[in-house]
């Protein structure tokens, strides 16, 4: 698939490279030379300078041959007018990446529809989302929901202490028969991600993917050594639009907020909006200020600026004067592998919701998928098509690839986690755990 990115940031780079590694034919615009030199130093892709809103730019780009085109710069209206040119060339699906709330929401669906925009992502609202999600689901890394929400998928990196360790999945199995609330899907163990079988067998600091039933999900977080309440009071690091939607939404749950932003003017428009939380003046890495107001005694610090080494040393002073939970934005995902070991509990990227959506269109006949940034597994939400191959089939029958797992069914709006004695039926929707190469193969089994 010949695929135009528009945007060399930090949404559109990670694209840019995660599709050129699936063999897909990219080709990237960007106006910044510095930028657009980066990606062509270690990306195997056509580079365009430019910007989006230039036919000739996206005549450089291959517009004639695309068939999907990604605009992810950080200004709403280029990113509008390249999806409506492409769509008058021709360009089957587009993806916009739109940060005003009045061009997103209701009120700009018919102009949206009218320049022929057919996804719109915004990352800062997606991760302020995700960043919701992780405190309503303490300890864990990743909250994905799936088929309507009746299944959530958990990444959690297993502690010491946590009762599974040392346990074959096998014997876990065994011990919730003959009603299974959960599932393991993925594992990542020393950079390498598996889709486990029975023996394997539970170690600390593994990360894994897991799909369970809503109601279960306090009894899966205990046996992965996970049990916390809920945050009651929570200091937020950054006051940009992640910081300002995660504050609301806390203030409605009634939680006890504490912001810190460095930009005056910016503080007190939080402090006019924001009528419950209490927003401070100053720098996130300012160890007197953090101590003075209570980081210590916060049941979560959450640090959103657009500097990762701020971020990074905030939570980890935070911890050392006793914080709860920490979490972390970071930009530059080489970072990743150090966090968990130094301290920071959960690292968010902006970029993995935004993956997302574009990997749905280029997948194609998925409902939903989730990536995420540790290990290379997705899981993709499939119908059952009438007259499929799974269409009446138990699972075991399928004979699908060692890197495939159904995890879950979703029937009637009731879910539950799959079993090789699982019958399966048109229209039911599938939670189904895959390495990038075995999604075709697994999608042809269900369509």
């Amino acid at each position: 698939m010949h695929i135009v990115v528009v945007g060399a940031g930090e949404v559109g780079s990670f694209l840019a490279e995660r599709l050129s590694r699936e063999g897909h034919d990219i080709a990237v615009i960007e106006r910044d030379r510095a930028k657009l030199s980066a990606i062509a130093s270690r990306l195997d892709v056509l580079t365009v300078e430019g910007t989006g809103a230039s036919p000739m730019a996206l005549a450089e780009a291959g517009i004639d041959k695309c068939s999907l085109m990604v605009a992810v710069t950080n200004v709403d209206e280029t990113n509008l007018l390249a999806c409506s040119l492409a769509k008058h060339a021709g360009v089957k699906s587009t993806v916009a990446r739109i940060e005003s709330g009045e061009l997103r929401g209701a009120a700009g669906k018919k102009l949206r529809s009218e320049l022929g925009i057919d996804v719109v992502i915004d990352p800062d609202a997606e991760t302020a989302d995700e960043i919701l999600e992780l405190l309503e689901f303490p300890g864990t890394s990743e909250v994905v929901r799936m088929a309507g929400g009746d299944l959530v998928i958990i990444g959690v990196r297993i502690p010491e202490h946590a009762p599974m360790v040392g346990k074959t999945l096998q014997r876990i199995a065994a011990d919730y028969e003959p009603n299974w609330e959960f599932l393991f899907g993925a594992i990542v163990r020393d950079d390498r991600t598996i889709i486990p079988r029975g023996d394997h067998r539970i170690e600390p600091g593994e990360f894994v993917r897991i799909v369970c039933k809503e109601r279960a999900r306090r009894e899966i977080l205990g046996q992965l050594g996970l049990s916390r309440s809920l945050p009651r009071r929570v200091m937020v690091l950054g006051g940009g639009r992640v910081g300002e939607a995660v504050a609301a939404q806390l203030e409605r749950r009634r939680v006890r907020v504490t912001i810190i932003e460095r930009d005056g003017e910016r503080a007190r428009e939080l402090a006019e909006q924001l009528g419950h939380s209490i927003v401070l003046k100053g720098e996130i890495t300012d160890a007197d200020l953090l101590f003075e107001e209570g980081a210590g005694r916060a049941d979560a610090v959450i640090a959103l600026t657009g500097e990762d080494d701020a971020n990074v040393l905030a939570c980890l002073y935070s911890k050392s004067l006793g914080a709860g939970e920490t979490i972390a934005v970071v930009h530059r995902l080489e970072l990743l592998p150090l966090l968990p070991h130094v301290g920071v509990d959960v690292a968010l990227s902006p970029r993995t919701a935004s993956a997302n959506a574009v990997l749905r269109l280029v997948r194609g006949g998925v409902e939903s998928i989730a990536t995420a940034l540790e290990g290379e597994a997705e899981v993709v939400e499939l119908e059952v098509a009438p007259g499929s191959p799974a269409d009446g089939a138990l699972v075991a029958e399928l004979q699908l690839p060692k890197d495939v797992l159904v995890g879950g069914v979703v029937r009637d709006g009731k879910g539950q986690i799959a079993r090789g004695r699982t019958q399966l039926r048109a229209r039911d929707h599938l939670v189904v755990f895959a390495l990038p190469h075995a999604i075709e193969h697994a999608k042809s089994a269900f369509s």
